[in-house]
C-alpha cells in the first residue's frame, strides 16, 4: 500500500508509524495492496486528532477520531476503517456472486416450465362459409413457486488465530465488529462468544 503521512502541529514518531503500519496491514488483507492511504495526525490544544483516508478502486473510506492521546485516536481511526472495509467487502462480494446475468438466467428457468406447459389448441368456429380452425393459446401455471436456495458466505474473520483469554476475546470481537467470535483459551479449550439481543456477550464452551 502507498502510505503518505502528514503531521500538523505534531511530530509523527516511529512508534506512531509502526502502529499505523500494523493497522494498515490488517486492512490490506481486506482491500488489497493496491490502495492508497493518507494518514493525517494533528494537535489542537488538548485534542489529538487522527484522520485516515483509504482509496481503493471501488471506494473511498475516511475515519476521523480524537482523544487526549494520539495512540488511542490513531487506533480508533484504523479500527473504523477496518470495519468500513469489511462491510464494503461483504456488500461488493454479494453483488459479484449475483450478477445480472444470473438473475436473467433464473428468470428464464422459471419461465421455461410454464412455456413447456403452454399448449396450442385449435377451436372450431362457425362462419358464413363453414367451419374454420382458429389457433388459441392455453396457459397453465405451476401450483407453487420454486424456493430460493439459502445464500451462504464463508468467512474466517470471526475465528482467532492464536490462543487468548476471555477478556482479550471480548475486545477482539468488539474490534472486529463480530456478533459471533470463536477462539481457544491458553489451555486449548475451544470457546464461542455470542452477542445476544440485549447486547450482552454469552460465553459457550465447546465440548
Amino acid at each position: 500500500m502507498d502510505v503518505e503521512y502528514t503531521g500538523r502541529q505534531t511530530t509523527i514518531t516511529k512508534k506512531l508509524k509502526l502502529q499505523a503500519e500494523e493497522g494498515l496491514a490488517a486492512i490490506a488483507k481486506i482491500v488489497g495492496n493496491s490502495a492508497s492511504v493518507h494518514v493525517i495526525l494533528s494537535t489542537d490544544k488538548y485534542r489529538q486528532i487522527a484522520e485516515v483516508t483509504v482509496k481503493t478502486k471501488h471506494q473511498k473510506m475516511v475515519a476521523r477520531c480524537e482523544d487526549t492521546e494520539m495512540i488511542v485516536a490513531l487506533h480508533d481511526a484504523l479500527a473504523k476503517i477496518e470495519q468500513q472495509a469489511i462491510r464494503h467487502k461483504k456488500r461488493y462480494g454479494t453483488i459479484k456472486r449475483h450478477p445480472k446475468t444470473d438473475s436473467k438466467a433464473a428468470a428464464a428457468e422459471v419461465a421455461a416450465p410454464a412455456a413447456r406447459k403452454t399448449a396450442m389448441v385449435k377451436v372450431a368456429t362457425k362462419t358464413s362459409v363453414g367451419r374454420k380452425a382458429v389457433p388459441m393459446l392455453v396457459h397453465s401455471f405451476p401450483s407453487h413457486s420454486p424456493l430460493a436456495e439459502p445464500h451462504v458466505v464463508r468467512s474466517n474473520e470471526a475465528v482467532a488465530l492464536r490462543p487468548m483469554s476471555v477478556e482479550e476475546a471480548v475486545k477482539e470481537a468488539a474490534f472486529r465488529d463480530r456478533e459471533v467470535f470463536v477462539f481457544r483459551d491458553h489451555a486449548g479449550q475451544a470457546m464461542v462468544l455470542y452477542r445476544k439481543r440485549d447486547g450482552k456477550m454469552e460465553l459457550i464452551e465447546v465440548p
